[in-house]
């Protein structure tokens, strides 16, 4: 397992965790995101190749529509 923070929260994953992973993990598959890890934007088309690591930060944005 890795430990890494996601907006400012500790969360548990596995050791070959990827952001693709992560995204079904959280439940927000389909949803329009935006996710920065250590600082870096990940593009959604490398989402299933960035593997996740200890001590990762994340920010993960998700678009709410409305008016």
């Amino acid at each position: 397992m890795i430990e890494l923070t996601i907006n400012g929260a500790r969360k548990q994953l596995h050791q070959s965790a990827t952001v693709a992973d992560l995204i079904i993990e959280l439940d927000i598959a389909g949803k329009r995101l935006a996710i920065e890890r250590n600082g870096d934007i990940v593009p959604r088309s490398a989402y299933p190749a960035t593997r996740l690591h200890a001590d990762d930060k994340l920010e993960i944005v998700v678009a709410v529509g409305g008016g």
